[in-house]
């Protein structure tokens, strides 16, 4: 798992959240120039604050929040995360919505925490490809880390219905799609357990403090 939080430190480079938030957003019609400047920033951010990010780790949840989160479609994620696992019909509306926040929460701790092992990695995007009318686009990357083999790295992205606009929802890193992996985790536990059961165990884990590898 040491190598996999690797791969996602070094090209975890955009992301989203729900539809408030993407008002915030600068918003692209072009999923290739949206990982590459988010990218850009993002890494870039994490070179000036690396003093900051030293004296409190805590620091690169704020970056995640500020320049990934608002490129990740988590609602879209954390629907799929539950699957068949609940009747999403049945299901209050409020019991959804706090279930996408606190996943949404989750994943920022993860990304956080994996963005503690960032040492300026290089991340090489494909070039661009046609698109035309497809709602759903694979995005190839490469991490180029010196001294240690290239990892190749796909982003899964969507546009919904009626917009233009590209969100990520998934990553498939060394064949192991993160998504997947999250749903198997926690979709047994939906199923027994219960969604607001999940909803809090994710609301508490969110809420561990990032540390540096060599604390943990």
């Amino acid at each position: 798992m040491k190598l996999y939080a690797l791969i996602l430190a070094a090209s975890l480079t955009m992301l989203s959240t729900a539809t408030e938030v993407l008002a915030e957003a600068q918003t692209y019609t072009d999923p290739y120039k949206m990982m590459e400047v988010v990218a850009d920033n993002t890494f870039s951010r994490i070179a000036k604050d690396q003093s900051k990010i030293e004296a409190d780790p805590e620091v690169l949840r704020l970056i995640v929040n500020e320049e990934l989160v608002p490129y990740i479609d988590s609602r879209y994620a954390a629907l799929r995360v539950i699957g068949n696992s609940a009747d999403l019909r049945n299901t209050p509306r409020e019991d959804l919505l706090a279930f996408v926040d606190a996943f949404q929460n989750y994943m920022v701790a993860t990304y956080a925490g994996v963005f503690t092992q960032y040492r300026n990695q290089q991340v090489m995007i494909e070039p661009a490809r046609a698109i035309d009318n497809q709602k759903i686009i694979s995005i190839k990357t490469r991490v180029i880390d010196p001294g240690k083999p290239d990892i190749n790295i796909e982003f899964k992205l969507r546009r919904g219905k009626d917009s233009d606009t590209w969100l990520v929802f998934d990553m498939v890193a060394e064949g192991i799609s993160l998504l997947d992996s999250k749903r198997a985790e926690l979709s047994n536990l939906i199923r027994q357990q219960g969604l607001q059961s999940v909803t809090t165990l994710l609301t508490e884990k969110a809420k561990a403090p990032i540390t540096r590898p060599e604390e943990k």
